[in-house]
Order: C-alpha cells, then sequence, then structure tokens
C-alpha cells in the first residue's frame, strides 16, 4: 500500500491557496484610469503654421498635454489613403514616437477605411475594394491589424489600447454610405473578430500587452448594439469605448452614467467615454462654420473658457463615479489655420479645442481635467480663476 506524506499536500494546497488569493487581487484591482487627448491634428495643425502656448510660452503640444497631466494619446489610422499626408502609419509613428518621449501611452484607432469612419460610414479601402469573398476580406483584415501593430513595435512604439474600428454603430467595410443600412451580423462579427485576432496574434508575438477595445458613438447605442454583437460572438474584448457629444447624443450627462454603470455590471468590461468635447466659446476665428455652436450647450455649463472647465470635471467625476475608466477629448489641437481640410480653409472646431484663439494658441482652463488630483473625492478641483 503506497502511502502519501501529508506535508507535500499541505504544501501544494498552501501554494493554490496563495494562487487563489493573488488571483481575486488582482481581479479586485481596478483597471489603470486614463485621461488624455486625441492629438491626431498635431502634426498637420503644426506643419500648417500653429504653435502651441501655456503659461511658459511656446511648447511641444505634447509636453504641455503630458505636464497637464495626461497619460494617453488617442491617434487615428487610415489604411492608405490618397487624399492627405496624415494619419497614415508613418505620420501615426511620428506621432507615437512624440507621445513615448512625452511618458504617455498610446491607444490607437483603427479606422479601417481610407478616410474617416462613423456611424454612417464605414467606407473599405480602396486596397479591399474587389476581395468579394468575406472570409479572405476577414483574413486580410486580420493580417493588417497584426501586421501593422508588429511594424509600430519594432519601433518601440507598441500601444497599449487598440481600437478594432472607430464608431462601429454600423456595419464595417461597406459601400461609402451606411446609413440606414441593417447589420449584416453574421459578416460583421466576423470581421470584427478577425481584427480582433490581429491584436491579439501581434500582442502574442511581441510579448506586450494590448487592450482591445471596441468603440460605439453615443450612449444610447451602446446596448442595442452590444447585444447582437455579443449573440454573434464577439466577446474577446477588453474595453467599451463610447463617443458622447451633448449635441448628438439623446442622453444626458447623468444618464451617459447610468449607461456606464449599468453596462460595466452587465458586460464585465471597462468603459471608457473616448470622445467628446465642449465649446469655450461660440465665436469663431475664421471663416469656417463652428460644428459645435448654442446647440451643443448643456445647462449649467455656458459657453466659456470656465464653463467648459467645470463641463470636464463634471464629466469626469461622472465617468470615475460610475465605475469609468477614463476620459480622452477630441480634438483638443485642432485649430486654425492657414491650411484646408475636406470641409474648407481652417477648422470648424477651433472653438471646442482646448486652445484659446484670441491669445494664439494658449492653454484653456479646460486643460486642468487632465489633472489627477481632483479624482480625489476629498480633494477640490483646479481652480477656475
Amino acid at each position: 500500500m503506497n502511502c502519501i506524506s501529508i506535508r507535500p499536500l499541505r504544501s501544494a494546497l498552501g501554494w493554490l491557496l496563495a494562487i487563489a488569493v493573488v488571483a481575486v487581487a488582482d481581479a479586485a484591482e481596478p483597471a489603470t484610469v486614463y485621461f488624455g487627448g486625441d492629438l491626431s491634428y498635431v502634426n498637420e495643425m503644426e506643419d500648417c503654421g500653429a504653435r502651441y502656448r501655456d503659461a511658459s510660452g511656446t511648447r511641444d503640444p505634447y509636453q504641455i498635454f503630458s505636464e497637464a497631466g495626461a497619460n494617453i494619446v488617442r491617434l487615428r489610422l487610415w489604411h492608405t489613403p490618397t487624399w492627405t499626408d496624415y494619419s497614415n502609419l508613418a505620420d501615426v509613428k511620428r506621432s507615437a514616437r512624440r507621445a513615448r518621449d512625452h511618458g504617455m501611452q498610446v491607444m490607437l484607432a483603427f479606422h479601417y477605411s481610407d478616410t474617416w469612419a462613423d456611424p454612417q460610414k464605414q467606407e473599405i479601402p480602396a486596397a479591399w475594394k474587389s476581395i468579394s469573398d468575406p472570409g479572405t476580406l476577414a483574413a486580410e483584415l486580420q493580417r493588417y491589424t497584426r501586421d501593422t501593430l508588429l511594424d509600430l513595435d519594432r519601433e518601440g512604439l507598441m500601444p497599449v489600447i487598440v481600437g478594432v474600428g472607430n464608431e462601429i454603430n454600423t456595419e464595417i467595410l461597406r459601400p461609402a454610405d451606411t446609413s440606414g443600412t441593417p447589420i449584416n451580423w453574421p459578416r460583421n462579427a466576423a470581421l470584427i473578430q478577425a481584427g480582433i485576432r490581429g491584436v491579439r496574434e501581434a500582442a502574442a508575438q511581441s510579448g506586450k500587452p494590448i487592450r482591445v477595445l471596441l468603440h460605439i458613438a453615443q450612449p444610447e447605442f451602446l446596448e442595442p448594439w452590444m447585444e447582437p454583437a455579443l449573440a454573434h460572438g464577439v466577446s474577446d474584448f477588453d474595453i467599451i469605448g463610447l463617443s458622447f457629444y451633448e449635441k448628438w447624443s439623446a442622453m444626458s450627462m447623468a444618464e451617459l452614467g447610468a449607461v456606464i454603470a449599468r453596462a460595466r455590471g452587465r458586460y464585465g468590461r471597462d468603459l471608457m467615454v473616448i470622445e467628446t468635447a465642449y465649446p469655450w466659446t461660440t465665436a469663431h476665428q475664421d471663416k469656417m462654420g463652428n460644428l459645435l455652436g448654442d446647440e451643443a450647450l448643456a445647462a449649467g455649463y455656458p459657453a466659456s473658457p470656465e464653463g467648459q472647465h467645470r463641463y470636464l470635471i463634471d464629466l469626469g467625476r461622472t465617468i470615475l463615479d460610475n465605475g469609468g475608466s477614463g476620459l480622452v477629448y477630441w480634438e483638443p489641437a485642432w485649430v486654425s489655420t492657414k491650411c484646408r481640410t475636406p470641409w474648407g480653409k481652417g477648422s470648424s472646431w477651433e472653438n471646442a479645442t482646448l486652445f484659446d484663439f484670441r491669445k494664439p494658441h494658449r492653454a484653456l482652463k479646460g486643460m486642468q481635467f487632465l489633472a489627477p488630483g481632483w479624482r480625489n473625492p476629498a480633494q477640490k478641483a483646479p481652480s477656475t480663476d
């Protein structure tokens, strides 16, 4: 009869208990909280002559954001744009290197398009338009995602968060206008999963942790989108990213908080608002119309530097108080210059940046939402004086 020593059993049980305790502790640990800005326009704006300032004078805008407290920079990536020299892979590398050099992480948003992808438009890149077989298209999407990330990694520029698509309320990789078109969920899910697999492969091959983010525009669309996505097998993701603009949302800030709290419990994922903005004025510097005017204002938050600052602090509190993991501003540096965008000369966002065009281009009080100190409930928010 074989005898089994009790001591090894106790030792083994001790190790298992220790591992279990560590696992529970890890699960209870809050995710990193990220506050930052989408700086995809900075290279273009500087090439067009923009200079950014803070109280110290003219500075590198990446340094301004870093010193203000930003710990992440969001960047957009178009596949092969022929209409611009920006937001292609070379430009993303330039921006990611600037973020790294100033101690900030990168969130990369794959648009899977040669131009802007949004809830109305998820236009397939020209390079893939001839691919009719869904399986072949999914394989190409997976390869492109993986190879792009590994290319970045070879230069020490691997992002910590990757968005598989941008504002993917509608079906991805479709003809130009997808507004009102029902989502073909088997196809859509297969393509999203292919993008996710590409991220996971890049993480495995590089040995670098990458968190997968899925991005929905406006909180009222989150749950109606998420239910069929999960039902069709889209489950291997880590973060839900939301766009929240008062102008285009049917929900208030408080209702946003309720969605975040409910989704955190329902889906077990981290929630971030990765696009928001608020006007500090309704005036303009150039002849290009402002996208955010009076109709974009929320009660209690005037279009002033103080109103913008208070809005961002309150929005940040709402996100964190409901279990959210961060806030990213869009597009805080899209100031007016002599250059043209697809919509005209100058900027249609100059009144919603975090820089004052009356004192070109000095950081506004709204920049203080990036400072970590106010997130402690016992500590007052930064002064608006």
